[in-house]
């Protein structure tokens, strides 16, 4: 087991987000969202060193289009030509890994942040993270969710509005909530 609420909370163990240096981590980004998502108008060039500041790592030709939002930031790790289109939420109490290639269209979500089932773990103020894959060369549309713990192989395509509760297996096509593979 990990022992501060920020290594638990990096392991995927039960955490309070209430804690000091984790509510230090969340202001630093939103200070940083604040900057990025203020530079929609500035070269792309500022806005990628931007990203270099706060994400995990960014991979060559890689575009996040503000705005854009998240929890941390360090726990996103995007492979080269990575595309986000306007208004991305990226829950990252852990990990995100999106693959080489990958295109993500206005509005989706990608959703790490999980909570427990015990109601008095909730009332507690505890929650817990899942980490999040997404493969290489992977078309997700418009305001498609990305439920906790879910890995989405390479070549898939997830359809608009769809909510993915499962993995989905490489080059298939995930359409409707819950996501179906069609």
């Amino acid at each position: 087991m990990a022992g501060t609420e920020f290594e638990k909370m990096l392991a995927g163990e039960l955490y309070s987000a209430a804690d000091p240096e984790i509510q230090a981590c969340s202001a630093a980004a939103a200070q940083w969202m604040a900057r990025y998502n203020g530079a929609l108008g500035a070269p792309q060039a500022m806005r990628d060193a931007l990203l270099a500041q706060r994400l995990g790592a960014v991979g060559d030709g890689s575009v996040i289009r503000p705005p854009f939002h998240c929890d941390y930031g360090f726990n996103i790790r995007l492979g080269a030509g990575v595309f986000l289109n306007f208004n991305c939420v990226i829950l990252d109490v852990v990990e995100v890994r999106i693959g080489d290639g990958t295109q993500i269209g206005p509005g989706v979500q990608i959703l790490t942040a999980d909570h427990p089932r015990d109601p008095r773990e909730r009332a507690a103020g505890l929650e817990f993270g899942r980490p999040v894959t997404i493969g290489r060369n992977v078309w997700i549309g418009a305001g498609a969710i990305i439920l906790p713990g879910v890995t989405i192989a390479d070549d898939a395509l997830i359809g608009a509005g769809a909510v993915v509760t499962k993995d989905v297996p490489k080059g298939a096509k995930a359409l409707g909530n819950p996501a179906r593979v069609v």
